[in-house]
């Protein structure tokens, strides 16, 4: 069943590409990709789109690429009219402002048991810390 309501998709590394990728399969098709913008990449460091970027273009989904989360960057989310949001590894501390935008919240999905591991790199961390055991 598709959704119904429309939703907004923060997120930029590959796990949040695989994400993306998943709801998409099952339907369920944001209104907006909100990613960080393009970075320099590889040898000669040319300027590339992350992977949830490319992934959101080729399904001709709108993308917004804010380097700063700016009032006029939370509008030009807003104007979307999104109920809710989704983030997956995003990267950045999302104000209260922009959260405020979404009558139905925001749906935070991290890689590892909260409080423990929180941060940019908790699955790594909890590799480091020789844990067998760790959660979404």
């Amino acid at each position: 069943m598709p959704n119904t309501k429309p939703f907004a998709f923060f997120g930029t590394p590959y796990v949040a590409r695989d994400t993306l990728a998943a709801l998409i399969a099952h339907r369920y098709v944001p209104s907006v990709v909100i990613t960080s913008p393009d970075a320099p990449k590889g040898r000669g460091l040319a300027l590339q789109a992350s992977e949830t970027n490319e992934l959101a273009r080729a399904h001709n989904i709108p993308v917004l690429t804010p380097s700063k989360l700016t009032p006029e960057a939370i509008e030009e989310i807003a104007n979307y009219g999104c109920a809710y949001g989704i983030v997956v590894a995003y990267g950045k501390l999302l104000p209260q402002a922009l959260i405020d935008i979404f009558p139905l919240g925001l749906l935070n999905i991290h890689y590892s048991l909260l409080p423990k591991y929180r941060g940019a790199s908790p699955v790594e961390a909890a590799l480091l810390n020789g844990d067998e055991v760790t959660g979404v």
